[in-house]
């Protein structure tokens, strides 16, 4: 499992979308590339450098893979090439406060959300910010992007999810969810994008479903120890979660079910995860000063016939053993299977 060496904590970590390159952000407010090789992982930097003094914590990469946007505790907004690191444009000032996440939302839309809860639209052709919002009032976690309705959807500290219609001019959103009770860290869209599961500090993965509607969730996963700072797609069904524990575990979803741990950071939280271009390396970034890719290639492919024929079988045996509403909302008390119950033991 190739690892990279950092002498200052990362902070966000972002995949090339073209090539094989990886970028992240330091403590330090340095942004690092490094060239990673598509099979064996190993890697080479490529370039560093330190647009601000202060700390670098979001990353994102254009749809085209020419230009890379970093934001951080100054609040500014800066654009660097990804071949060189050149800075471009520095937005001074984008945010009052520290800028939390930033996102692609298209090839002529950025989107950075500060620790306020502000939101805020930007054109790369234009100067200014083109829309403020203001419906949160805790720091903005994460941001996932729904084209067919062309839906910018946030979570917040503050526990709410809400959704923006980029097509409107109104800086106001299409709806704010009712309140979760908990923070809300991290989302990703699953199921083709029918659903989208969310991350909270008390370890809960929620399940929204949009044509119910972003009021509220629909489902509740327990069984996360700590809270759930990263989450990614690996398929349309698994999803890889970054926790407080520095663990990086894997489950599927609907039906839910533990497949194990694939990756670990020790102790140290998970800050972000993500996955390459291809579905190969899933790169995490924590506070253990380290850059680690895991190879997720063959992850969920059968050996042979014969893991098929066992799966046939168990799933016999846990209708039999099925009682009540069991699934993974039992797992780790005293009506869990037992081999989800043994998973929980091993951690």
């Amino acid at each position: 499992m190739p690892d990279i060496k950092l002498r200052n904590q990362p902070f966000d970590l972002a995949f090339h979308p073209n090539e094989s390159v990886i970028f992240s952000s330091l403590l330090t407010g340095e942004v690092k590339a490094w060239r990673y090789d598509d099979e064996d992982g190993s890697t080479s930097s490529s370039w560093s450098v330190r647009p601000s003094k202060r700390t670098a914590r979001a990353l994102v990469v254009e749809e085209s893979g020419k230009h890379i946007w970093m934001g951080g505790k100054s609040g500014t907004l800066f654009q660097l090439t990804t071949e060189m690191g050149t800075i471009v444009r520095e937005q001074e000032k984008a945010h009052d406060v520290p800028i939390n996440r930033v996102f692609c939302v298209n090839e002529n839309l950025i989107a950075s959300g500060d620790d306020d809860g502000i939101i805020k639209l930007w054109d790369p052709r234009k100067p200014d910010v083109i829309r403020e919002y203001n419906q949160h009032f805790d720091y903005i976690s994460d941001f996932t992007y729904f084209d067919d309705k062309r839906q910018l959807v946030s979570t917040s500290g503050d526990g709410h999810l809400s959704v923006i219609d980029i097509r409107s001019n109104k800086a106001q959103p299409l709806t704010v969810s009712a309140d979760q009770e908990d923070e809300l860290l991290s989302i990703v869209q699953i199921k083709g994008g029918q659903k989208a599961i969310v991350g909270s500090g008390l370890g809960i993965l929620s399940i929204w479903n949009r044509k119910l509607g972003w009021g509220d969730s629909v489902d509740r996963i327990p069984g996360h120890p700590a809270s759930i700072d990263a989450i990614v797609a690996l398929t349309p069904d698994i999803i890889a979660t970054g926790s407080e524990d520095g663990m990086i575990r894997v489950l599927q979803v609907l039906p839910h079910k533990f497949l194990g741990v694939i990756a670990s950071h020790e102790e140290y939280p998970i800050e972000r995860i993500k996955l390459d271009r291809n579905s190969r390396w899933l790169g995490s970034v924590s506070h253990d000063e380290c850059l680690k890719l895991t190879d997720v290639s063959d992850l969920f492919e059968d050996s042979d016939g014969e893991d098929e024929e066992m799966e046939v079988e168990q799933e016999k045996q846990k209708k039999k053993k099925k009682k009540g509403k069991g699934g993974l909302g039992e797992l780790g008390r005293g009506g869990a299977e037992q081999e989800n119950a043994d998973f929980f033991a091993d951690l």
